[in-house]
């Protein structure tokens, strides 16, 4: 289980929620004590002292979409949405092996060390972009979509049985994968039940878009009188290895649905800032001990201390107060809750520079590396 589960009321007791599949990020922190990262950012560092930590893991990644980046024009996420399929409807083998190996270095300069790409332009172009991560020196898990309807022809597959042929094939590759049903508007429920009963028996991750979008909820109460994360539930699809993507309308039954499930949600912040899809309800997630991780998504910006600094600027909103959730904390979205949401058990660690300027003179590295760093800090 990944969640405490409960209702935690005060900062200290919410605060405390670990991921199961890896404490590498409190470890630590918790060993250093007065150490490393409280004492070495004087202003006499040495050039060419670093910090390690624990790489980020970018747990929601869609690498084409990066050429979407700079695209400000008016309308909302369905509008957008049209833009992105013409982007997927250009992509091959080709351009997805080059284009990913740029994107994917990006994300390793970044501190980034490990991905899970969320893919359905093909098998082939699945290939080409494991490729690409190998070349970029970042591990990769490959969360191959299943589509039964809506989008391009190109994503769907014939059945489910043909989409499961497909995972096992690219795991007959050596290739690190999870299933991942595109969402309730692309799977009905008799995929949703058959790629939860592969999960369950294989023990590999699930990954799915759910209440990104008030239109999607209205659509899926309309076709099965249930609200997204409820479908996934009544359809075996919401367990421990359950990561839900966005999550940003989610009510509150559905995030009892969670705890109850031990499952975690992704929260891409830049992406749902960049499409108006609303805010992730950050407080009464944390409350309840559910797990979060954090995806570039769109990455429109690779920047994972970005990401976790608008969790926390969310929060700080919805709340009106500051330091809602811990630096320990925020560290743990960023490494540790990837990795168990990616069934990661070992990935590279990142160095810090603590000769940068951003860095010089403060108190603690951590602190100041989570509140007012950016990705050029590391090494």
């Amino acid at each position: 289980m990944t969640a405490l589960g409960g209702q935690h009321q005060d900062h200290e007791d919410r605060d405390q929620h670990q991921a199961s599949d890896g404490q590498r990020v409190r470890k630590l922190l918790q060993s250093d004590g007065n150490g490393t990262g409280r004492h070495r950012c004087g202003k006499d560092t040495p050039v060419a002292e670093t910090l390690s930590l624990p790489g980020f893991v970018d747990a929601h990644s869609h690498g084409f979409q990066r050429a979407l980046r700079g695209r400000t024009g008016g309308g909302d996420f369905w509008a957008w949405r049209e833009l992105m399929l013409a982007e997927a409807e250009r992509q091959t083998p080709e351009s997805v092996r080059r284009g990913y190996v740029d994107v994917y270095r990006e994300l390793r300069a970044a501190g980034y060390t490990a991905v899970g790409e969320f893919h359905y332009l093909g098998f082939d172009e699945a290939l080409a972009a494991v490729e690409a991560a190998a070349e970029a020196r970042v591990r990769i898990v490959l969360l191959l979509a299943a589509y039964a309807r809506g989008g391009l022809p190109r994503f769907r597959q014939d059945s489910v049985a043909d989409y499961l042929r497909q995972l096992e094939a690219l795991r007959d590759r050596g290739i690190s994968v999870g299933l991942a049903p595109h969402s309730v508007r692309a799977c009905p429920a008799d995929w949703l039940e058959e790629i939860g009963r592969y999960a369950q028996v294989e023990k590999l991750p699930v990954h799915v878009h759910a209440d990104e979008q008030p239109r999607e909820i209205e659509e899926c109460l309309a076709e099965h009188g249930l609200r997204p994360i409820e479908l996934l539930e009544r359809t075996g699809c919401l367990g421990e290895r359950t990561t839900v993507v966005h999550a940003t309308h989610a009510d509150d039954s559905e995030l009892d649905l969670l705890v109850g499930a031990g499952a975690r949600i992704c929260a891409c912040p830049t992406t749902e800032a960049n499409l108006g899809d609303g805010f992730l309800p950050v407080d009464r997630v944390c409350t309840r001990g559910i797990g979060i991780c954090i995806g570039s998504d769109s990455n429109v910006r690779i920047d994972p201390l970005e990401e976790l600094r608008e969790l926390e600027g969310v929060a700080r909103r919805q709340t009106g107060r500051r330091n809602v959730i811990s630096t320990e904390t925020l560290l743990c979205f960023g490494a540790d809750e990837g990795a168990g949401s990616l069934g990661l058990e070992q990935w590279d660690d990142v160095e810090v520079d603590l000769s940068h300027p951003s860095l010089r003179g403060v108190e603690d590295a951590f602190e100041a590396l989570v509140s007012g760093c950016g990705a050029d800090v590391f090494a």
